[in-house]
């Protein structure tokens, strides 16, 4: 589900100190792309909004939220977006994020 060897990598690339800062830019990105998911109904530029939430959740390491995007992606190219199923990568985003800030200091600590 979360990559926690990627996390520690871009902890170590970025430093601590600006780790946190890094983390909290990612979530509000991702966050703001996963309300318009969960809130919308309208289906145009899906396969833009998957692509962008696919790229920052990689950068935390969330690889499953990753891989929804990704099939989302590839249905929206195909123009099947209504088979596209926003509930799962809506519910594996939120259910990620939580195991994530739930562990993060336990696992960087280690």
């Amino acid at each position: 589900m979360i990559n926690w060897t990627r996390i520690k990598e871009l902890n170590d690339e970025i430093g601590g100190e600006n780790f946190a800062e890094v983390v909290e830019l990612f979530l509000a990105e991702a966050g703001s792309v996963v309300a318009r998911l969960r809130e919308s109904s309208d289906r145009t530029g899906l396969g833009e909004e998957l692509h962008f939430l696919k790229g920052g959740v990689l950068n935390l390491g969330f690889e499953e939220v990753a891989r929804l995007c990704q099939e989302g992606e590839v249905l929206a190219a195909q123009g099947k977006e209504s088979q596209i199923d926003l509930q799962s990568i809506v519910t594996a985003y939120d259910n990620t994020k939580a195991l994530f800030m739930e562990e993060m200091p336990q696992r960087l600590s280690d």
